[in-house]
């Protein structure tokens, strides 16, 4: 299975475990879900759920529309409503169980995060971590190359390299405030630190914190040159 399939999967998997949904309706869903990373094409959502409703992890009911008085409409073809299997239920918690490296790729993360609080406590966190440090990786190579070309580039292409190197190093900032509110959850609850087994569910995400320091560009060579707007 493809990497676009597979988030297409999970995603519809992880809607209906909420409630069964007609077609319209779990478009409408899966855009309001997918939209935030990514383009979401119609096209491949009747295709996906054939390939679920072959492999048993859905099912599809056609519930009878009626009158006001009771008597079934003639003539008009009746929604199709989409719910979850026992088995697609069970294949959904084996999804939400992994946390390899393809869980921290861009193609990936944003639909995990979406389904945190219906992951388990360490899945959580070695997907947090394991982000973070696919970021920092990033964050090491974009350094290492702009300051090896940021002589050669002109005004506008270095502001867009320093914009993707400014995004990046928001993205791990905020990654450490999620992983920090995790470890004090747990603290609090007396649970246990993540990745010890203990934990289940979450019970709130943490929140975002916009406007957080930028690094001192000064404590490292590479990094760019300050006066760039912060992201």
């Amino acid at each position: 299975m493809g990497k676009r399939s597979g988030v297409l999967e999970l995603a519809v998997l992880g809607l209906l475990a909420e409630s069964p949904l007609h077609g319209y309706e779990l478009r409408k869903r899966l855009n309001a879900l997918l939209g935030s990373f990514r383009a979401f094409s119609y096209g491949s959502l009747y295709p996906c759920l054939k390939d679920l409703l072959a492999k048993g992890w859905i099912a599809e009911e056609t519930p009878q529309e009626a009158t006001p008085g009771g008597r079934p409409l003639k003539g008009r073809r009746s929604k199709i409503v989409y719910r979850l299997t026992p088995e697609g239920k069970e294949h959904f918690q084996q999804l939400l169980a992994t946390s390899g490296p393809s869980e921290w790729e861009d193609e990936n993360f944003g639909v995990r995060l979406a389904f945190f609080a219906k992951t388990d406590a360490d899945v959580r966190m070695r997907i947090l971590e394991g982000r973070r440090s696919r970021l920092e990786e990033r964050l090491h190579a974009l350094r290492q190359s702009l300051a090896r070309t940021w002589e050669r580039l002109d005004n506008y292409t270095l502001e867009l390299q320093r914009h993707g190197l400014e995004s990046v190093e928001h993205e791990v900032r905020w990654l450490n405030e999620l992983i920090a509110t995790e470890r004090a959850e747990h603290r609090d609850t007396g649970s246990g630190e993540p990745g010890s087994g203990a934990g289940t569910s979450a019970e709130r995400p943490a929140k975002r914190t916009e406007g957080a320091p930028r690094p001192d560009a000064d404590s490292d060579p590479s990094a760019p040159a300050s006066g760039s707007t912060e992201y």
